[in-house]
C-alpha cells in the first residue's frame, strides 16, 4: 500500500481545504509530520484512516475529545476526505462525506444530509477515472479486501497512533493470529482444518448411518425371532456393534431352526389324525346315502302303484292315435283341396267383376278369344304411340328454339349498347393514368427539393438559437473578465498592505534570547505592532484564491464563447442569410406540393387495374356477340324443318286416338282390357280344375278310414293327436316306464339292501371329528409355515447385516484417519502435543520470520541488548504457537515483552513493525506495506537510542518503503528533512510541506 494524496476540507481543527502530496513526502523514505501541541498532527493521520474505513482510530472514534466536522468551517462548507492511494496494483480514490447540519436552502436553521462515499479507479488504457461503487459498505469490504487488514489491525500494523503503538507487541495470541492471518493470507489453512473437519463428520455421519441400518436391521431380526434373540446395549459408532449383532444373530437363527424341526413333527402327526377322520367321516357318509336311497326307492314305488290305471289309459290312447296316422294323409290331401278350391272359386268372382256384365259368367274359352282379339287391336297402336312421343319431343325442342333466340337478342342488345361506349370509357382511363404517372413523377422531384429545404431550415434555427446564446456568452465573458480584474486588484491591494505590516508579523515570532530571523538580534527592545487593519498570510491567501478562481471562472466563460461561436458560424454557413420565416414558409409550400402530388399518383395503380379489367370485359362481351349471332342464323332452318315434321305427325295422330285425347290414353286403356280378360280367363280354368280335384279327394279319404278301422272320416280326425299333444303322451309313458324300471333297480341293489338293514348313521359326529382334526392339521401347518418364514427372514437379515458389516470395515478404517487427521490439524489430537492448529503453525512459523526481521533492527535500537524470540508456549488454557519474548542479552534470560521501559516498548513495537511490513512484502501474494507512520514516542528516547532509530528508518529507503513520525522532538526537525508542518491561529489549522532537500 502507497500513499499518493491527501484532501482535508472542514474536517478536525482544518477549517478550509488542504492537501497533502504523500509521492513528494514518500521520496525521501523519512519524513516528519510536526507542529504546535492540538494543531491537528493526529488529525492527518485520522484523516487517513476515516478515508480507507469510515472511522477514526481509537478512542476518538466515539467522539470523546474530538468530532470529524470543523468548528472553524463555513455553513456551507462540506466535511470532506479525499484520498489517493495504490493497493496491490490498482490506483484508487477514496471519497467519504460524513453527515452534517447544513443551512436550509429556503428559509432558516439547518437540515441533516447523509453520510456519502465514493471509489473511483484509475484505468491506465483509457488515462481516465471510473466508478466503481457509492456504497459505504460495498466500499468498506472492498478496502478491508485489498488491505488485508481491518481497521484496528492497520492502526495496529501500519497506522501507529499515540498510545496503540505497542498493542500488536502486547496482544494475546488470538489477536495476534487474526491480523497475521489476514496479512498473510493463511486462511487457505484454515480452509483445510475445515474441509478435514467436514470430511470426518461424514465419516462419522457414513459410520453412523451403517450402524444405525445395522441396528434397525437387529430390530427387525429381533421381531422375527419373536423375543428370541437379545439385542447388545450398545449405539452407533461405538466399537464392537458390529460383532454383537451378528454373534445374536446367530444365536437367534440356531433357535429358530430348532422350532421349524419340531413345527415339521408336528404337523406330520396332524396329517395322519386328519386323514383318518376324512376316511371314517366319508364311510358314515355313503351309510348314510344308501339309506336314505333305500327309503327314496320304496317311497317311489307306492307311487308308481297308485298311477297305475291312469298309465293305461294313456296306452290306449296312444294305440288309437297310431292307428289315425294311416288316414293322416288323406285328411291333410283333402283339406289343401277343399282350400285350394275356395281360393279359386274367389278369384274367379273378383275377376269377373270387373269385365262388362255380359262377360262375367263367361267360360275360360270365350275369355281367352276376346283377350285375344284386343290383343291384336293394342298391337296395331304400338306405331302411332310412338309418334305420339315424337310429337311432344318436337315441342319441347321448338319451345327451347324460342328461348335460345329470346337470350340471344337480350345479349346483342346489352352487348352493343356496352360496345358503343367502349372508345370513351377507354380514352378516360388512359387519361387517368397520364395524370397520376405525372403527378408521382412530380412528387419525386418535390421530394428531392423537400429535404435540403427542411435541412437548411432546422440550421437557420439552430444559427438563430446560437445567437442569443452567443449573447449570452459574451455578457457572461464580460462579467467574468470584471469580476477578475476587481479580484487581482482586491488581492495585489491585501499583499501590499500585508507587506506594509510584515514587520509586525515578524515581531509575533520573536522571543526572548532567540535570534530575530532578520538582524540576528536576540534583545528585542521596541518589537513592531499589528495595527487595526493589519493583514495576515491567510487573509492574503484566501485572495488569491479567489482571484485564481476568478480567473478559472473567466476562462471558462471564454472557452464556452468560442465554442458557441464556431457552432454559429458552422449553422450560418449551412443556413445562408435567408430569414428563418421564409424557409418556414418554402418548406410549407414543398409540403403542401408534395402531399398533392402524392395524392393525385396514388389513383395510378387503381387507373391501370380498371383499365386492364375494362379491357377482358370487351374482349368477353365482343366474343359474346359474335356467338349469338352465330346461333341466330342457324336456328332459321332447323325451325322450319321442326314445323313439317310437326303437321305430318299430327295427321296421323289424328285418326288413331279415336274417341281418347291421345294415342296413349287409347293404348293404356286397351293394356288394361286385354289384362283384365287373360286374368279372368286364367281364374276360371283354375276354378274348374280345383273342383276336380276336390271331388277326387273326398273318393280317397272314405277309403282310408274304411281301411283303419273306423266308421267315419270323422272319428279318424278326432283319433289324430297334434305333435305337442303326441310328444306330451308319449312323454308321460316313457316317464312311468323308467321310473318304474329305477325303482326295480335300487331295490335289487346288495350294498342299499344291507345298509338298510344297519342302524341309522351318526353323521354329525363324523363331521365334528373330522373338523377337529382338520382343525389341528391347520394349526400345525400355520406353525410350521410361521417357523420356516422366521428362519427365512432371519437368513435374509443375518446376510443383508454381514453385507452392511463388509460393507462398513473400510467406512471405519477411513473414518478413523480422516477423525485422527483432523483432529491433529485442529490441534485436539493427543498426537499435537501443543495443541496447534494448523493454520496456528504457519501463523508461527511466519511470526518467526517476523522476530527474526524485527530483531536486526531491535539490536541496533538497544546496542545489540534485545533481541525478539518466537515462542510455542502455551498461555492459560490457549492454544500455543504465537507467543513472543524479548532476550535480555545483559542478563541472558528470556522474558515477557510487557516488561520492557516505556523507551524500550517504543523502539521495540518499532522494529517489529518494521519486521512485519519486510516479511509481509516478501511473502509472495501478501499486502504490500510501503507506508508507515508512527504518532509519539520519541520523546521517551535518550540522544544514543534516537541516534540508532533514526538510523534504521533511514535504512529504509533501500526498500523504497516511506516512514511518516508525527513528533514534538525538536531534534528530529533537524535530522529529517522532509516535513510537513501543521500550524494553528484562531481560524483553524494549516497544513504547510516542506522541500524534501
Amino acid at each position: 500500500m502507497r500513499l499518493h494524496r491527501l484532501d482535508i476540507t472542514a474536517f478536525g481543527p482544518f477549517g478550509g481545504s488542504q492537501s497533502v502530496d504523500f509521492d513528494d513526502l514518500s521520496a525521501a523514505g523519512l519524513f516528519l509530520l510536526h507542529g504546535p501541541t492540538g494543531a491537528g498532527k493526529t488529525t492527518v493521520l485520522d484523516a487517513v484512516c476515516y478515508a480507507l474505513y469510515g472511522t477514526v482510530p481509537g478512542a476518538r472514534q466515539t467522539g470523546q475529545g474530538l468530532t470529524l466536522r470543523s468548528d472553524h468551517a463555513e455553513p456551507a462548507t462540506r466535511t470532506e476526505v479525499r484520498l489517493e492511494l495504490t493497493v496491490s496494483g490498482r490506483r484508487l480514490e477514496i471519497t467519504r462525506q460524513p453527515p452534517w447540519e447544513r443551512p436550509k436552502k429556503r428559509g432558516t436553521g439547518t437540515t441533516l444530509d447523509k453520510a456519502q462515499s465514493w471509489l473511483r479507479e484509475y484505468d491506465a488504457t483509457t488515462a481516465a477515472w471510473k466508478d466503481l461503487s457509492r456504497s459505504h459498505q460495498e466500499i468498506g469490504e472492498e478496502v478491508t479486501q485489498l488491505l488485508g487488514m481491518s481497521r484496528e489491525q492497520f492502526c495496529q500494523v501500519v497506522l501507529l497512533p499515540q498510545g496503540d503503538f505497542a498493542r500488536f507487541l502486547r496482544a494475546d495470541a488470538e489477536a495476534r493470529g487474526r491480523l497475521l492471518g489476514r496479512l498473510f493470507d493463511t486462511h487457505r489453512f484454515a480452509e483445510v482444518e475445515k474441509r478435514l473437519a467436514e470430511r470426518r463428520r461424514a465419516a462419522e455421519a457414513e459410520v453412523r448411518e451403517g450402524d444405525t441400518a445395522l441396528l434397525a436391521d437387529a430390530h427387525r431380526m429381533q421381531q422375527a425371532a419373536g423375543g428370541a434373540m437379545e439385542l447388545p446395549a450398545l449405539d452407533p459408532g461405538e466399537p464392537g456393534l458390529a460383532e454383537a449383532v451378528l454373534t445374536a444373530a446367530a444365536v437367534a437363527r440356531s433357535t429358530a431352526r430348532e422350532e421349524l424341526t419340531v413345527a415339521h413333527c408336528r404337523l406330520a402327526t396332524a396329517e395322519s389324525a386328519q386323514h383318518a377322520g376324512e376316511r371314517a367321516l366319508a364311510d358314515v357318509r355313503e351309510t348314510a346315502r344308501l339309506q336314505r336311497r333305500f327309503a327314496e326307492a320304496g317311497e317311489r314305488a307306492r307311487l308308481l302303484e297308485e298311477r297305475a290305471d291312469g298309465y293305461r289309459e294313456a296306452q290306449a290312447r296312444m294305440e288309437r292315435a297310431r292307428k289315425a296316422e294311416a288316414v293322416a294323409p288323406a285328411l291333410e290331401l283333402r283339406d289343401d283341396t277343399d282350400a285350394e278350391h275356395r281360393r279359386a272359386d274367389l278369384a274367379r268372382a273378383r275377376a269377373g267383376a270387373l269385365l262388362p256384365d255380359a262377360l262375367t259368367e263367361a267360360g275360360a274359352g270365350v275369355l281367352a278369344a276376346e283377350a285375344r282379339r284386343t290383343a291384336e287391336e293394342l298391337g296395331g297402336l304400338e306405331s302411332a304411340r310412338r309418334a305420339e312421343q315424337r310429337l311432344a319431343g318436337l315441342v319441347d325442342e321448338r319451345a327451347g328454339l324460342d328461348r335460345q333466340e329470346r337470350a340471344d337478342e337480350d345479349v346483342l342488345e346489352e352487348t352493343g349498347a356496352w360496345l358503343a361506349g367502349w372508345e370513351t370509357a377507354r380514352a378516360a382511363l388512359r387519361a387517368r393514368i397520364d395524370t397520376a404517372q405525372e403527378a408521382a413523377t412530380r412528387a419525386e422531384q418535390i421530394a428531392g427539393r423537400r429535404d435540403p429545404a427542411a435541412k437548411r431550415l432546422d440550421a437557420a434555427r439552430l444559427r438563430d438559437q446560437l445567437a442569443r446564446d452567443t449573447d449570452t456568452a459574451a455578457e457572461l465573458a464580460r462579467g467574468a473578465q470584471e469580476k477578475t480584474l476587481a479580484a487581482k486588484a482586491h488581492w495585489l491591494e491585501v499583499k501590499e498592505r500585508r507587506l506594509n505590516g510584515i514587520a509586525a508579523e515578524l515581531a509575533t515570532q520573536l522571543a526572548d534570547g532567540e535570534p530575530c530571523a532578520v538582524c540576528g538580534a536576540t534583545e528585542h527592545p521596541a518589537p513592531a505592532r499589528k495595527d487595526a487593519g493589519h493583514v495576515d498570510r491567510a487573509a492574503e491567501e484566501r485572495a488569491l484564491a479567489a482571484f485564481q478562481a476568478a480567473e478559472r471562472t473567466q476562462g471558462e466563460q471564454e472557452r464556452r464563447l468560442g465554442v458557441v461561436r464556431e457552432a454559429l458560424a458552422a449553422a450560418s454557413a449551412e443556413a445562408g442569410d435567408t430569414p428563418t420565416g421564409r424557409l418556414v414558409e418554402e418548406v410549407e409550400e414543398l409540403e403542401r406540393l408534395f402531399t398533392a402530388a402524392r395524392h393525385e399518383a396514388s389513383d395510378l395503380l387503381a387507373a391501370r387495374e380498371e383499365l386492364f379489367g375494362a379491357e377482358q370485359e370487351h374482349e368477353r362481351r365482343t366474343t359474346a356477340r359474335r356467338q349469338a349471332e352465330v346461333r341466330t342464323a342457324a336456328r332459321v332452318g332447323h325451325r322450319e324443318r321442326l314445323d313439317r315434321e310437326r303437321a305430318s305427325l299430327e295427321a296421323e295422330l289424328a285418326e288413331a286416338r279415336g274417341t281418347e285425347d291421345s294415342v296413349a290414353a287409347r293404348f293404356t286403356q286397351l293394356e288394361r282390357r286385354v289384362a283384365l280378360l287373360t286374368d279372368a280367363a286364367d281364374t276360371a280354368r283354375a276354378a274348374e280344375d280345383s273342383a276336380r280335384r276336390l271331388k277326387d279327394a273326398d273318393a280317397r279319404l272314405a277309403d282310408a278310414a274304411f281301411r283303419a278301422g273306423f266308421d267315419t272320416p270323422r272319428a279318424a280326425a278326432d283319433a289324430l293327436l297334434d305333435g305337442a299333444a303326441h310328444r306330451e303322451l308319449q312323454r308321460r309313458l316313457d316317464a312311468h316306464q323308467a321310473e318304474e324300471a329305477a325303482v326295480r333297480a335300487v331295490l335289487a341293489e346288495t350294498d342299499t339292501t344291507a345298509a338298510a338293514q344297519r342302524p341309522p348313521a351318526d353323521l354329525a359326529e363324523a363331521e365334528r371329528t373330522a373338523a377337529e382334526a382338520a382343525r389341528r392339521l391347520r394349526e400345525a401347518s400355520s406353525a410350521r409355515d410361521a417357523a420356516d418364514r422366521r428362519c427365512a427372514e432371519l437368513d435374509r437379515l443375518s446376510a443383508r447385516s454381514a453385507e452392511a458389516v463388509r460393507r462398513l470395515a473400510p467406512l471405519r478404517a477411513r473414518h478413523d484417519r480422516v477423525a485422527r487427521m483432523a483432529g491433529l490439524t485442529a490441534g485436539t489430537s493427543a498426537d499435537n502435543e501443543r495443541r496447534m492448529r494448523l493454520e496456528s503453525y504457519v501463523l508461527a512459523a511466519r511470526l518467526e520470520q517476523v522476530a527474526a526481521a524485527a530483531t536486526v533492527r531491535l539490536r541496533r535500537m538497544s546496542s545489540g541488548r534485545y533481541t525478539l524470540v518466537h515462542s510455542d508456549d502455551r498461555s492459560g488454557r490457549g492454544r500455543s504457537g504465537l507467543g513472543l519474548h524479548v532476550v535480555d542479552a545483559w542478563t541472558g534470560r528470556e522474558r515477557d515483552t510487557a516488561t520492557l521501559s516505556g523507551g524500550e516498548t517504543f523502539f521495540a513495537s518499532l522494529a517489529l513493525a518494521l519486521g512485519l511490513a519486510d516479511v509481509v512484502t516478501d511473502e509472495a501474494g501478501g499486502v504490500r506495506l510501503d507506508t508507515l507512520f508512527i504518532d509519539e514516542g520519541f520523546g521517551s528516547l535518550d540522544d544514543q537510542t534516537l541516534d540508532e532509530v533514526l538510523d534504521v528508518l533511514d535504512s529504509l529507503r533501500e526498500r523504497d518503503r516511506s516512514v511518516g513520525i508525527v513528533s514534538h522532538v525538536a531534534d528530529l526537525r533537524r535530522r529529517v528533512h522532509a516535513q510537513l508542518e501543521v500550524a494553528k491561529s484562531r481560524t483553524g489549522s494549516t497544513l504547510h510541506q516542506h522541500p524534501t532537500t
